[in-house]
């Protein structure tokens, strides 16, 4: 369910969080505390029971969780001092105390223009983050051994799309180039992570017709 909390919109299905309209980069860790919090409110969470579920059968220090938290406010623009967000409960752990409304839900790539082809697949991504790995909640999920976890992102902004590697194993190529940085794409272009291919296109939102094509 997608929920709207002051300029955030969270969405645990697509793995999204986007503020003031415009998708926020979180690590794995720092959208599942979000997510943990979310769910409990508007009941504080115990660090243990934190820890329980952020690192089982883990032994960590209290800084992970701590940094962590620390994180989860900068990407929401939070403030510590003033929380809107995000309550620290003295000698317990956190809670989630933002006013928080569902969001209708919509039909999956209904605003995307942009498709992933790879073989005989072919994936709608979604407006912001899309993740392309061997994690089970990546958009395209590819189970290859020389695939990272959270291999690549792809995200989309509008009729705009940037490729941007996620500090993988055996690196991104677009159009057979090196990755690095965030690199705006087009209609057409190749893209490889470890051994695997895909192609991006670009579609008319209203006509299905691939851009470009008569």
């Amino acid at each position: 369910m997608r929920l709207r909390f002051g300029d955030c919109v969270f969405d645990p299905d697509t793995r999204q969080l986007v503020r003031a309209g415009h998708p926020v980069p979180v690590p794995p860790k720092v959208f599942e505390l979000l997510d943990a919090l979310i769910r409990e409110r508007p009941r504080a969470v115990s660090k243990t029971a934190l820890h329980e579920k952020l690192w089982p059968d883990t032994h960590v220090s209290d800084a992970n969780l701590t940094n962590l938290v620390a994180d989860l406010r900068e990407a929401l623009g939070d403030d510590a001092k003033s929380p809107r967000v995000i309550r620290t409960v003295q000698r317990f752990g956190y809670a989630f105390e933002a006013e928080a409304t569902s969001e209708p839900e919509t039909e999956p790539g209904a605003d995307s223009v942009y498709r992933l082809v790879w073989g005989s697949r072919e994936v709608t991504l979604r407006e912001g983050s899309n993740v392309i790995g061997r994690d089970r909640d990546a958009v395209l999920w590819i189970d290859v051994y020389s695939v990272s976890r959270q291999h690549a992102r792809i995200t989309v902004a509008g009729e705009d799309a940037t490729l941007e590697d996620l500090g993988s194993k055996n690196g991104t190529f677009l159009d057979g180039r090196p990755v690095q940085g965030a690199i705006a794409m087009k209609d057409g272009d190749v893209i490889r992570i470890g051994t695997v291919t895909m192609t991006l296109r670009r579609f008319d939102p209203v006509s299905t017709r691939t851009a470009g094509t008569r």
